[in-house]
């Protein structure tokens, strides 16, 4: 699936990827390229270093500190060397995968920025990604036109990641192997590309004749909804790539049709066209991925145009702010959704759902087996720090749990203590976790059910007991893993 683009989960939830998982996502991406699917470049190969920094720090032990410091190293030196642009790679990183800007992290990722940066240059030359020349601002009147261009950035950029899920849905009703899917997907991309072949592959060539403005007002709009159409199906159905190339192609192409327009209704008071390519490419490549800073930054640093970065801030801020209101999920976040990971509540729910019950559970707990007979049951349940005794079979499975309250009126009565055991009265479906169930699930279901003490299993299928979780040892350790995220974004 293209989802290559996703960095975040892997870098909260410690860099659990394989060096495997990213060789295949990157040979997959580029067969998909080399096919002609409209994707992005960028994307897998941020991936594929996240990948390998990831299978180095499981190597060398790291902790998960480091560990995500060291995939913001490959990251920042990835968006670095596919942009020529050292500073938006650093800032990219902080802003996408780290989450601040403390020295202690910075740093390194500065070095990593300019290491990639070098590496890039010596190999392809220094340049800017795209060469034109340098655009005056006609007046700050302008800005205004800018801001406008913006907020049909917007518009545009909901439209595309609406357009992606439409897509991903359309696919996932197709009864047939994912093969098929895609193939499905690649005659799609296919029949455009006969009326349309600008649509196909990374599509640098288009952002190229936007920007030098040798395409109609009428074959720059069809571009851009093709475009959409196109990079929607391709990763909806299965091709392997990113959403960063397209995002500038629909960004140059909508932004030059929106400054024709404008120059036409207002001649010799408006920059040409090629300008509002630019800042098109800024302000719906921000909306989509949800960077606007280190998006921003990119534009800069690939055209080194001064005089269009104050029309380039303010179109970006717009047009993200409203494809936050309207939409609320980039395309990381709809990535991540789909694989089971939302982040949507912040840091604290990151943290927990990258801590899991094993790490905080106890062995120590009282256990009775089924025939234990009831006299012991109430010696058992006086031992009990919890007031909890769990019924386990010989053979190790969870058969229940029990409490004084849960005894209620036999708990006191001798009478019948040679007539009921374990079995009798203890509760037969009481709430269970799986020990690899996260600390969010853990103390969701502490607050649906009311319990502070839970029975923790190897898994819901075998139902082999291990120990009991504690409401104040999940607290304590998100506490810690709390604690140690604020210290680390102080630079502490």
């Amino acid at each position: 699936h293209g989802v290559s683009d996703v960095i975040e989960a892997s870098a909260l939830r410690a860099g659990r990827m394989s060096a495997r998982t990213g060789m295949s996502a990157a040979l997959i991406s580029a067969v998909s390229i080399g096919a002609g699917a409209s994707v992005g470049r960028e994307g897998p190969a941020i991936h594929l270093v996240a990948s390998i920094g990831s299978s180095i720090s499981r190597k060398l032990h790291l902790t998960r500190s480091l560990t995500r410091t060291l995939l913001g190293c490959g990251v920042a030196a990835a968006v670095a060397g596919s942009f020529n642009a050292p500073i938006a790679g650093a800032l990219f990183a902080g802003e996408v995968v780290i989450g601040h800007y403390a020295l202690k992290s910075f740093a390194p990722v500065v070095m990593a920025s300019v290491a990639g940066t070098a590496v890039s240059r010596s190999y392809f030359g220094d340049f800017p990604a795209f060469l034109i020349s340098e655009h005056n601002i006609a007046s700050f009147w302008e800005l205004l036109s800018f801001s406008g261009l913006g907020v049909v950035a917007g518009i545009v950029a909901i439209i595309f990641l609406r357009a992606i899920i439409v897509a991903d849905n359309a696919s996932q009703r197709i009864p047939a192997p994912v093969y098929i899917r895609t193939t499905v997907g690649g005659l799609i991309v296919g029949l455009i590309a006969i009326a349309f072949p600008h649509v196909l592959g990374v599509g640098y060539g288009v952002n190229d004749a936007a920007l030098a403005v040798s395409f109609s007002l009428g074959l720059l709009i069809a571009v851009a909804i093709m475009k959409i159409i196109a990079t929607a199906v391709s990763i909806g159905f299965g091709f392997g790539g990113g959403v960063f190339s397209p995002s500038l192609v629909i960004g140059a192409t909508i932004g030059g049709a929106y400054g024709v327009l404008v120059g036409q209704m207002l001649p010799g008071f408006t920059s040409d066209p090629a300008a509002y390519s630019l800042v098109g490419m800024g302000a719906i490549t921000a909306a989509v991925l949800g960077a606007p800073l280190s998006t921003t930054l990119i534009i800069f640093e690939m055209t080194g145009d001064y005089a269009l970065t104050l029309a380039v801030m303010v179109a970006v801020v717009i047009s993200s702010v409203i494809a936050q209101q309207f939409h609320g999920r980039t395309v990381f976040s709809w990535q991540l959704e789909n694989r089971g990971l939302n982040l949507s509540e912040g840091l604290e729910t990151a943290l927990l759902q990258a801590l899991t019950v094993a790490g905080v559970m106890s062995q120590e707990s009282e256990r009775a087996m089924p025939s234990t007979g009831l006299q012991n049951l109430r010696g058992l349940l006086q031992n009990s720090t919890h007031g909890r005794v769990f019924v386990v079979q010989e053979t190790g499975e969870l058969v229940g749990t029990f409490t004084v309250a849960g005894m209620s009126e036999v708990a006191f009565d001798h009478g019948v203590d040679d007539l009921i055991c374990a079995g009798d009265v203890a509760d037969l479906h009481p709430p269970v976790l799986a020990r690899s169930e996260d600390l969010e699930a853990t103390l969701k279901m502490m607050r649906d059910t009311g319990e502070e003490h839970i029975a923790v299993v190897e898994d819901l299928e075998s139902m082999k007991f291990l120990g009991c979780v504690h409401e104040r040892d999940v607290m304590s350790a998100y506490n810690t893993v709390l604690l140690e995220s604020r210290r680390e974004e102080r630079g502490d």
